[in-house]
């Protein structure tokens, strides 16, 4: 069995993990590459393997890092079934016209504003390319074992979000499990992973590798953020992912204002995306530890936007309110128009909730930049600027090891993926101490054979 490593080593996006054994080729994830520049235009270049012979693709979730360059791969010839549990092909049918779309309306503003130096800007792919590749989409029920030539596969409860799923891979000469992203023990939405299955290999993220997630209450948190804006007379803005996070920020201020922690203000959610993903837990309330007295509010608290020109319509409003606007990182979308807007004003909190990968807006808002760059202009950025960690869907470092331990036995090697190279170092020399081999960190494009050396870096 071989191992090909091509996304998500040295950064926490593009996850692309290749699988052969004996003639089959399997693909696990099928993400973009976000973040800086020199990650992002990986995203342009051909594939590095035939995606004509991809045999199938299996999705451990829907974040677009994990499924986002499947278009792209459809259309670079792959024509096999993409398998994924219900919740992920319900999350992906929205979330991949969506990320079409965005990339198509960036493209048009770029060309109407003549920022771009691509004459004219075009997008990786559109709204219809993404419509394309979600008739390949085949559900799969989590523990059900399903047959892939040389290979049995199986997707494990993850936590993280809805459908998360870890990855089983078994052949000829043993299990290769990758983690996905893990969810954490006490997510507000999301119960926890379940314990790993008996594995040879295990591919392991590492988001928070390196750190542990602060203690305390997230709903007193965001409370207490939101009432130093509102004395400020400002506006609260969160960016936030449209999965998952909206969701939770969303469960938080309805216990907050329930709670009376918060002065009760408009909450707008200007994110279709996020208004359809909202719709979903109630389908899939099964899968989530939120009581189901609370799926209602999820839906009911805010004023969900649509519309462009209500959207440019909120962008005027100066009355205290909060919106929660994706993308989660301020990579792209709704949410860098009220960035422009609302970042110069000193009066204004912008609320980071969660993690910010190197190279994102909201990595150098985090780290305290005086401007960021938005449509090729600088803004400057005079509003106060909170991060917290209370709201991450990802298992910090004590999670991931306690997770790792509960397996029935420690693998024969150990892959450390999905985390920055500070994270991914921590998180190996924390399990260093307690394995009797050291984790590895692999390169882009490092190709192993499993049970054997390891080839040298290549597809």
């Amino acid at each position: 069995m071989q191992l090909g490593f091509h996304g998500a080593v040295g950064t926490v996006t593009g996850s692309k993990f290749l699988v052969e054994s004996e003639g089959t080729r399997v693909l696990v994830d099928c993400g973009l590459f976000q973040g800086l520049k020199q990650l992002r235009l990986r995203n342009w270049s051909p594939p590095p393997f035939d995606a004509r012979r991809l045999d199938a693709v299996l999705l451990s979730h829907a974040h677009i890092d994990h499924s986002g360059y499947l278009p792209a791969l459809v259309r670079a010839g792959f024509e096999g079934p993409v398998y994924c549990t219900p919740a992920t092909r319900a999350l992906c049918r929205i979330l991949l016209p969506d990320s079409g779309r965005i990339q198509e309306e960036d493209a048009a503003y770029a060309n109407r504003k003549r920022f771009s130096k691509h004459d004219p800007a075009l997008p990786l792919y559109g709204e219809r390319d993404a419509e394309l590749a979600l008739q390949q989409l085949v559900s799969v029920e989590f523990e059900r074992e399903l047959a892939l030539g040389a290979l049995h596969a199986r997707f494990l409860p993850a936590g993280h979000i809805l459908g998360a799923a870890s990855v089983a891979l078994r052949g000829a000469t043993g299990t290769l499990l990758f983690s996905g992203d893990l969810g954490r023990t006490d997510d507000v939405l999301m119960p926890p992973p379940v314990p790993p299955p008996d594995a040879d290999w295990i591919a392991m993220e590492s988001t928070y590798g390196d750190r542990s997630h602060p203690e305390g209450d997230p709903v007193e948190a965001i409370a207490s953020v939101l009432r130093d804006t509102l004395k400020r007379g400002g506006v609260l803005l969160v960016p936030s992912f449209a999965v998952g996070r909206a969701q939770a920020l969303l469960v938080c201020l309805h216990r907050a204002f329930e709670k009376g922690l918060a002065p009760r203000v408009p909450v707008f959610v200007n994110s279709p995306m996020a208004t359809d993903v909202s719709a979903l837990y109630a389908e899939f309330r099964d899968a989530v530890r939120v009581a189901p007295e609370e799926i209602a509010p999820i839906g009911q608290l805010a004023h969900f936007v649509r519309s462009v020109e209500e959207s440019r319509s909120l962008v005027s409003l100066r009355d205290p309110h909060v919106v929660i606007s994706a993308s989660g990182m301020a990579t792209g979308g709704r949410v860098l128009h009220h960035l422009r807007a609302l970042a110069p004003d000193p009066r204004n909190t912008i609320l980071l909730p969660g993690f910010q990968a190197v190279g994102t807006r909201g990595a150098d808002l985090a780290a305290g930049a005086d401007s960021i760059k938005i449509h090729g202009e600088l803004v400057p950025v005079r509003a106060k600027v909170v991060q917290l960690g209370l709201l991450s869907a990802h298992a910090d470092r004590e999670d991931l090891c306690a997770w790792l331990a509960s397996a029935p036995r420690e693998p024969r090697e150990l892959f450390l993926v999905h985390g920055e190279p500070a994270a991914a170092d921590a998180l190996r020399r924390t399990l260093k101490a307690r394995l009797r081999r050291e984790p590895r960190i692999p390169e882009y494009g490092e190709v192993v054979t499993l049970g054997a050396a390891s080839a040298g870096p290549g597809a």
